[in-house]
């Protein structure tokens, strides 16, 4: 469950956000059919892209594994 709620979610994101695919492929240094098994839940998204994923759309990394529905990420202690 949890799994396929990333995928949907960070699909989702990029298509709210208007990018293609190439420009998230090149954003995470992977290439664009790796990007692509990323949201088609071919190939599991590592932790630092989840993070860096997450920096880009200005979201939560629990957002991103669908543990919460708020997007707001947290506060970054100082």
């Amino acid at each position: 469950m949890v799994m396929h709620m990333v995928y949907e979610r960070i699909r989702n994101l990029r298509e709210d956000h208007d990018r293609k695919q190439r420009e998230l492929a090149e954003y995470l240094n992977v290439s664009q059919n790796t990007y692509s098994q990323y949201e088609n839940g071919t190939i599991a998204l590592s932790a630092e892209n989840a993070v860096k994923l997450a920096c880009y759309y200005h979201v939560s990394v629990d957002y991103l594994l669908g543990l919460t529905d708020e997007q707001t990420p947290y506060k970054r202690k100082k």
